[in-house]
């Protein structure tokens, strides 16, 4: 059993990691779009940009929206109307009118005349009904055929041979005339203002009718073969081209696999993902192995990575067109706020050969992320300063329409059409990246990292800690202001994180606050208090500093990156003075007791602390300063740091040494007001 939890805990750092890979593949490939995409982007009027496209499978083109509506509208207006027949409309017209005739004539005549003046009636309103009389007429062709429901069946009519109330008026006159009615002109008035519809709109059976006309409308029209030709370059999308490709994008994003065929698409995107996050891991493996090493930093490259990812993805599931809004630069932005360039671009161009396979013009979208990923490096590393990351976002929303600009004038052939909105949207990508402030905040808060914007407020001397520093132990709060000013030329000579180095040595020596009077730059009076002290004890008390000072500095909850330079300012270098006296009276002693625990520097920020702080301290002990006597305590005290292999861990290289023992001789020179010393 003990030996299965050694071997867990041998690769339980590989492990994670290959957990850390599994994990954010799976997240990436579940917020992958479901459907494929069509990766080409066209607008109808304006000329194909891309390489001939043929049908990559056999597809129905599909009609038009507008195709569509016309050929119900059609239908609509073309099928017959259903009329339903009244066979007995007419005997209801002729009591209305026999009554309305009784009412005006006189009593005194005779019946027989009564019924003779009747057939009359029946005679114009018989020969009337022999026709079709709609009243309430409808807005359709003339010529157009209807249908009239009868006992007998289904009669086909031209709609003209209808009658409607504009024919009335000379039919019924014509009737009228026929007969012998004593006066005409009353019947004529009273058939016009009583005569009633014979057929009537089956507005039922219309519709039936019509529904299913409707329905058999076909939603294609033809089949485009498989590697059939859909359009050249250069060619106009328009018209049945247009169309063809509308239904292409449409069949892409509706697609189904089959379940072979989705899993094989599954295990495509696994390993391409994968590979991807596999090469991120390796290059922090041999590149950057203090992060590599640290699971939490390799966490958080991997969350920033993965939020960009589904940010992106959510957009393009949403609406594919607003995917230059999404704030991709802040990726290399914030990587390069917490570790450097490096890691910043190499991440963020991984993230966007992910993104690639997704996005609409993927290759357009690479082109554009990549070159403003790279301004985004190759801008000022000072973003704590506003004007700095104004700066930097105005020169990234500058190559993005720049470049866009470049792509549309090669593909379009001119700068007609140019579309206006994108460039709205880069801008509001550039105002979206201004929120890299309050999230490096919170990531500080989050992951315990600290960034360039922290350095900057714990460089400030009026800090609590420093303050206190000044007061308890003035002289060591003097000699971390010289540490820290050689430190940050130092740094800034080699490409290091010159801020970082300034800040470490402002506070490497907090830890002398707990006995200041013990350390020779606080002992103003001459007193030394380690004359009544053993060796050993006086050994105790001066590399006990450094365990103090990180108590203090996690009392005061500063970043790990600063407890470091407190840890590792003096490696595991020896007390050589109180060693020295204590080996004269007793030769037998262990030097371990007089070595500081370590570690030794692990960054070449650290290393140069290292350096700056033993060499200001030593020329502290020049009594007449000279240019000659700094060169020689600087290569002394240097060169035996190096035999010691003090810098070992530090990825510091000879040159870059080299290039700190010079910074170090001039600052010192300047700290001494030294001049040039001529020839005698």
């Amino acid at each position: 059993m003990k030996k299965n939890n050694s071997s867990f805990y041998k690769y339980q750092d590989i492990l994670i990691r290959i957990a850390i890979i599994i994990a954010s593949t799976i997240i990436t490939i579940y917020f992958f779009p479901k459907s494929d995409r069509f990766k080409y982007d066209y607008k109808k009027g304006e000329p194909w940009q891309y390489e001939t496209l043929y049908a990559p499978f056999s597809f129905p083109i599909k009609k038009s929206p507008d195709a569509i509506k016309q050929e119900i509208d059609f239908i609509k207006q073309n099928t017959p109307k259903y009329f339903d027949i009244e066979p007995n409309i007419s005997y209801v017209v002729k009591e209305i009118v026999q009554n309305e005739y009784r009412i005006i004539i006189p009593d005194t005549i005779l019946t027989s005349n009564l019924d003779r003046e009747f057939n009359e009636v029946d005679f114009v309103l018989d020969q009337f009904y022999t026709n079709y009389y709609l009243e309430k007429p409808l807005e359709i062709d003339e010529n157009q055929p209807v249908i009239i429901q009868t006992k007998e069946g289904f009669e086909e009519v031209a709609y003209h041979k209808i009658l409607k109330p504009k024919d009335l008026k000379n039919k019924i006159t014509s009737l009228v005339k026929e007969t012998e009615f004593k006066d005409k002109k009353w019947l004529a008035e009273v058939l016009l203002k009583n005569i009633k519809s014979n057929v009537n709109l089956n507005l039922n059976l219309t519709n039936q009718i019509i529904e299913d006309e409707v329905s058999k409308v076909l939603p294609t029209r033809g089949v485009v073969p498989l590697n059939s030709r859909i359009i050249a370059q250069g060619e106009i999308v328009e018209g049945e081209k247009y169309q063809i490709l509308n239904t292409l994008n449409e069949t892409y994003q509706a697609q189904t696999w089959s379940e072979s065929q989705y899993v094989w698409r599954l295990i495509g995107y696994i390993i391409l993902v994968a590979l991807t996050f596999t090469i991120l891991l390796l290059f922090l493996f041999n590149y950057r192995p203090d992060i590599y090493n640290n699971s939490r930093k390799l966490l958080f490259i991997f969350f920033n990575l993965l939020t960009i990812i589904l940010l992106t993805t959510l957009v393009v599931n949403i609406n594919s067109h607003y995917v230059y809004v999404v704030p991709v630069c802040i990726l290399p932005l914030i990587l390069k706020s917490f570790f450097d360039a490096r890691v910043g671009l190499f991440t963020h161009v991984l993230t966007i050969l992910i993104l690639s396979f997704i996005v609409p013009n993927g290759e357009e979208f690479l082109f554009l992320q990549i070159i403003a990923g790279i301004v985004t490096i190759l801008s000022s590393s000072e973003i704590y300063k506003r004007a700095n990351l104004f700066i930097t976002i105005g020169q990234i929303v500058l190559i993005y329409v720049s470049s866009y600009f470049a792509f549309y004038a090669i593909n379009q052939g001119g700068v007609i059409g140019w579309e206006w909105n994108k460039v709205s949207y880069f801008i509001l990508c550039g105002l979206a990246m201004l929120f890299v402030w309050p999230l490096i905040y919170i990531y500080e808060k989050l992951f315990g990292l600290v960034s360039d914007v922290s350095l900057l407020e714990l460089s400030d001397t009026n800090s609590k800690l420093l303050k206190e520093l000044s007061n308890k132990a003035p002289g060591t709060f003097h000699h971390s202001l010289n540490v820290a000013n050689i430190a940050e030329s130092a740094a800034d000579a080699i490409n290091a994180n010159a801020m970082l180095a300034r800040v470490g040595a402002l506070y490497h020596d907090i830890g002398k606050m707990g006995n200041p009077t013990y350390f020779s730059e606080n002992q103003g009076s001459g007193i030394n208090p380690h004359d009544d002290l053993d060796p050993e004890e006086s050994a105790s008390i001066i590399i006990n500093h450094t365990i103090t000072g990180i108590e203090i500095a996690k009392k005061y909850k500063m970043p790990d990156r600063i407890i470091d330079f407190i840890r590792t300012h003096h490696g595991d270098s020896t007390v050589y003075y109180f060693y020295k006296k204590a080996l004269a009276s007793n030769p037998n002693l262990d030097i371990k007791d007089y070595q500081y625990p370590g570690p030794k520097p692990f960054s070449p920020e650290t290393a140069i602390l290292m350096i700056a702080d033993s060499v200001e301290a030593a020329s502290k002990s020049l009594k007449n300063p000279t240019s000659t006597s700094i060169n020689m305590l600087v290569e002394n005290i240097i060169n035996k740091q190096v035999e010691e292999k003090q810098f070992i861990n530090a990825d510091i290289t000879f040159k870059q040494i080299e290039i700190i023992k010079s910074v170090i001789k001039k600052k010192l020179a300047n700290i001494y007001h030294l001049r040039i010393e001529y020839p005698e």
